[in-house]
């Protein structure tokens, strides 16, 4: 015992040698952590339900981040009983398997978004956004109503899903080909709503802010909020845990 004891000594006062040991001692543990995953092919457990945003909810999403709201509201529930409790089911990693770039956050002026999908009526994410502290009034968050009045942009909506099918997105080349079609449609204007859901099951198509004339960024920000949290059964994740 005296012996280790005096060795350690001698490794503590020699800089060099201590050095060399914190080298080896990194670089042993950075092999341990990083070699598995070379012979893996996903990191993520994919979990079912899960599918890339519909156009409009994509065109909603990059408002949602345009705006700021991912610095004010975090999509990430930890797995906490005082999460699951106020949010619900603790965020999987799968559920933004498809998010270029992930929203995932610690910092919440507002509640978490995660789940708020289906929550609220089209009418009151309207409401909130025009005037929050009408609906809630402790509310700080900034009001939103010129989003109402803004026509959503006109653009290839076909080349932003193959921007991100570049990076890994699965959206296949009938998505890319029915793009603009499956955004009018999913905004309740005139479409193949079956086409539209086959597409991306679930998807809901209607006139979000019920402004039936046009096609506003309110309508994608209101879709985009609206299918947070809604893509998974987590009656069947929770049973599949308790199996294990």
């Amino acid at each position: 015992m005296k012996k280790i004891v005096k060795q350690h000594k001698k490794l503590e006062k020699n800089v060099t040698i201590l050095a060399i040991g914190s080298l080896v001692a990194v670089v042993i543990g950075g092999i341990v952590e990083i070699a598995p995953l070379f012979w893996i092919d996903n990191t993520i457990e994919e979990v079912e339900g899960v599918r890339p945003l519909a156009p409009l909810e994509l065109a909603g999403r990059n408002i949602y981040i345009r705006e700021g709201c991912n610095t004010c509201h975090s999509q990430m529930i930890r797995p906490f009983r005082d999460e699951n409790e106020r949010y619900g089911h603790y965020s999987l990693a799968a559920e933004s398997m498809y998010d270029h770039p992930f929203l995932w956050g610690s910092k919440r002026t507002g509640p978490d978004l995660a789940r708020v999908g289906g929550r609220y009526s089209d009418e009151w994410h309207v409401q909130h956004l025009v005037d929050p502290r009408s609906v809630v009034p402790e509310s700080i968050m900034p009001k939103y109503g010129f989003l109402k009045d803004r026509e959503l942009a006109a653009g290839d909506y076909a080349d932003h899903l193959a921007a991100n099918r570049a990076v890994g997105v699965p959206y296949g080349d009938d998505h890319i080909a029915n793009a603009e079609a499956d955004l009018r449609t999913q905004a309740g204007r005139d479409g193949d709503v079956d086409a539209l859901q086959e597409r991306y099951p679930g998807a809901e198509a209607r006139d979000y802010d019920q402004q039936p004339s046009r096609i506003t960024e309110m309508d994608a920000l209101v879709a985009y909020l609206q299918q947070l949290g809604t893509q998974v059964d987590f009656s069947a994740v929770e049973a599949q845990e308790l199996e294990r």
